[in-house]
């Protein structure tokens, strides 16, 4: 027990280190989403390359569940509005790059994949769960965020796709 003291303020020490490391506050609708540049699956992405472009970014990791029936959904929603500007960037924050290869035998990703093994990226947008989506307009302000993926939704989204895409019903 005698260490007690020690090991307290250490502990504290490392809690204060870990809260000054994150932002302060969530990234929000109106805010510019901050710029990143990640390795891809074929080249380095990065999101200030897709300025001018409608940017779909969604935050997911191997072992989410709901990450699993969002892929089919973004694929169709980057083949479907790719050629209206829509670019679908989907970045992975597991840290062993194995396990986001084996979601990807399975789950196939017809857009732009990153890797995010330190998990920066999350942080810079204080991502709390996965999925967590956020739609960014042509000029690099965020525009919708969105948290977890489930079916009742799909329509709700792809409605918030259209409107940045300035589209009508189709």
């Amino acid at each position: 027990m005698k260490n007690f003291p020690i090991q307290s303020a250490a502990v504290a020490t490392a809690a204060i280190a870990a809260l000054l490391a994150c932002p302060v506050q969530a990234v929000e609708t109106g805010q510019s989403a901050p710029d990143f540049e990640l390795p891809g699956k074929a080249a380095t992405i990065k999101l200030s390359d897709f300025k001018g472009k409608t940017v779909y970014l969604d935050f997911w990791a191997s072992w989410c569940g709901p990450c699993k029936q969002s892929f089919p959904w973004m694929n169709e929603m980057q083949s479907r509005y790719g050629s209206k500007g829509l670019r679908v960037v989907a970045v992975n924050v597991d840290q062993k790059p194995d396990d986001a290869r084996s979601f990807l035998s399975t789950n196939p990703a017809s857009f732009e994949v990153a890797f995010d093994q330190a998990g920066k990226v999350p942080r810079a947008y204080a991502i709390k769960g996965m999925p967590t989506s956020m739609l960014i307009g042509p000029d690099g302000k965020v525009l919708m965020v969105h948290g977890g993926f489930k079916e009742e939704k799909r329509e709700e989204l792809e409605r918030h796709i259209k409107t940045a895409l300035n589209l009508k019903d189709q």
